[in-house]
């Protein structure tokens, strides 16, 4: 199962490059593709969720540089990892001259990558939500835990996230949101394994498993409290209602 997290768009002409980098990074991302510049910026002219732009310097049409700086003008908190398989210096200088976040030379090793990503979220997240007001940030951690609902996630992540301390974020969570911020994520976490027993064949041991639960009493324990049903009452009455 592919877990919800953040949203890399990755940009190169080369169609088995960009299947190759999305079978790595697919696990731990999202990953959408566009096969040049113009797609790109089309894509990101449209409202999205995109995280992180991985992109080419030498394509046809629209060179990466010129994107970039179109990103930029239009988008400059948003971060980007410029790349290319000619090594130049040239290259190099003008994409980081133009604000790139990272530039990396093909061919590399996807730990390097992936290092790099995780520098770049962290680093946004703070540079381009301190401004929000408390509102704004509140939605911020709601969307958090939107995307990594199977994921282990702590009031700590959600603190970092949103550059507030976890008291605070506490007591803001529950003002702005109406709930805590652990009823909230295991509300959203239900809602999501509901999804699963009514649209998999997946067994009620799986889904727990994915879930995150080291045993199906925990999370039939913790499905009941949310729901009022069991796992198994739930996908019975899902099942019963289809049928008729």
């Amino acid at each position: 199962m592919v877990i919800m997290s953040y949203n890399i768009l990755l940009v190169d002409d080369d169609c088995d490059f960009r299947e190759e980098l999305r079978s790595c990074l697919e696990d731990d991302y999202k990953i959408l593709e566009a096969a040049n510049g113009q797609q790109a910026m089309q894509f990101l002219k449209k409202p999205n969720m995109i995280d992180i732009v991985i992109l080419d310097v030498i394509m046809q049409g629209l060179s990466g540089t010129e994107v970039l700086k179109e990103i930029k003008k239009n988008a400059p908190d948003l971060g980007i990892i410029m790349m290319s398989g000619k090594s130049s210096k040239e290259a190099a200088i003008e994409s980081l001259r133009s604000h790139a976040d990272d530039f990396i030379e093909k061919p590399f090793s996807i730990p390097v990558l992936k290092e790099a990503i995780t520098r770049i979220l962290k680093a946004g997240s703070r540079r381009r939500f301190p401004h929000l007001s408390d509102a704004g940030k509140m939605e911020r951690a709601k969307l958090f835990i939107e995307r990594n609902y199977d994921r282990k996630i702590r009031l700590d992540d959600i603190a970092d996230e949103v550059c507030l301390s976890p008291k605070y974020i506490s007591r803001a969570f529950k003002e702005h949101v109406g709930c805590g911020f652990n009823e909230y994520r295991l509300k959203i976490k239900m809602e999501y394994a509901q999804a699963k027993l009514k649209e998999s064949g997946a067994t009620i041991e799986q889904i727990a498993r994915d879930f995150g639960y080291q045993n199906t009493e925990s999370f039939t324990r913790v499905f009941k409290k949310i729901t009022g049903l069991s796992p198994s009452e739930f996908r019975a009455c899902k099942i019963t209602r289809t049928r008729s």
